[in-house]
């Protein structure tokens, strides 16, 4: 084993020092979330809460799930990420593995055209308008109005033109037509890439809330993340949240009733991650470059 030089332990020391600071940047937010939704209201006013959580309360937590809203808010949010992300796989991988293939006529123009739609956009309006005009301003609208992504189509595209066509051709003397080589062939050996895809469409839907506060008109059909942006408006425009600036004997506030909305509406992805994370890198390295 070769002997590190002082220039390379003197680098290895600023890399490990930076990527520390980095670490503790982004993870400090999350953390100090966490202890505040689980402090009194008092401790987290006066700034007492740094890091660890002061005399753990699960009253905010037992206020905002004390309502049926947030209850049926995270029914819709778990209906839009689960049969949302389903659609938007099943569309993603049939159009990435017809574009996958030389034999697809105007594969080149199609294939741009679904490019064209990464760099310019119809605009807000139109695809509002357009939306409204087809009926779409309920949770099929939010559904199936953006149920793709062409920068996940090309990832998944480029993994499926990397598969040997080998494969594909031994399928073909066996007998098999395009969906049972897709179905039997194709897929299974894309799940990496199929795992990351379903990743980013889930975060997209699970955390998606503009287009659901602008087409949506029934207030029974918001997700959660919009009733979280709601309550953070109302806290600001207000100063209170539907309470007296503290409550029972200031365990609560407007405060630690949104930071514990923010940890109700980030720990299903927490949990989910870790399930795919081994899909995720393997997805975006072989995806990313065709070989």
């Amino acid at each position: 084993m070769m002997k590190r030089t002082t220039g390379e332990k003197i680098f290895n020391v600023i890399n490990i020092t930076i990527l520390t600071i980095i670490i503790i940047l982004s993870l400090y937010p999350l953390v100090y979330v966490f202890s505040a939704s689980l402090s009194p209201a008092r401790y987290v006013r006066s700034g007492a809460v740094l890091l660890l959580p002061r005399n753990i309360t699960f009253y905010s937590f037992a206020e905002i799930f004390g309502t049926g809203e947030i209850w049926w808010a995270y029914v819709m949010t778990m209906f839009y990420t689960v049969v949302g992300s389903a659609v938007s796989v099943i569309i993603t991988i049939f159009l990435a593995y017809g574009l996958s293939k030389p034999r697809l006529r105007f594969r080149a123009f199609l294939t741009f055209v679904v490019i064209l739609s990464m760099w310019f956009s119809a605009g807000l309006i139109p695809i509002f308008v357009n939306l409204r005009e087809l009926g779409l301003t309920n949770p099929l609208g939010l559904i199936i109005g953006f149920a793709i992504s062409a920068f996940n189509m090309i990832l998944l595209r480029t993994y499926f033109e990397s598969i040997p066509d080998s494969l594909e051709e031994a399928a073909t003397i066996d007998g098999a037509n395009d969906l049972g080589i897709l179905f039997r062939i194709m897929i299974p050996l894309a799940v990496p890439a199929i795992a990351t895809i379903t990743l980013f469409y889930a975060i997209e839907r699970w955390n998606g809330w503009f287009w659901a506060s602008t087409i949506l008109t029934e207030p029974r059909h918001m997700p959660l993340q919009v009733l979280l942006r709601g309550f953070i408006i109302d806290a600001q425009r207000t100063a209170e949240f539907s309470m007296p600036q503290f409550s029972r004997g200031g365990l609560i506030s407007q405060e630690t009733v949104i930071y514990a909305t923010i940890v109700v509406s980030v720990i299903p992805m927490m949990l989910f991650y870790p399930f795919i994370q081994k899909f995720f890198v393997k997805g975006i390295m072989v995806g990313a470059v065709k070989g």
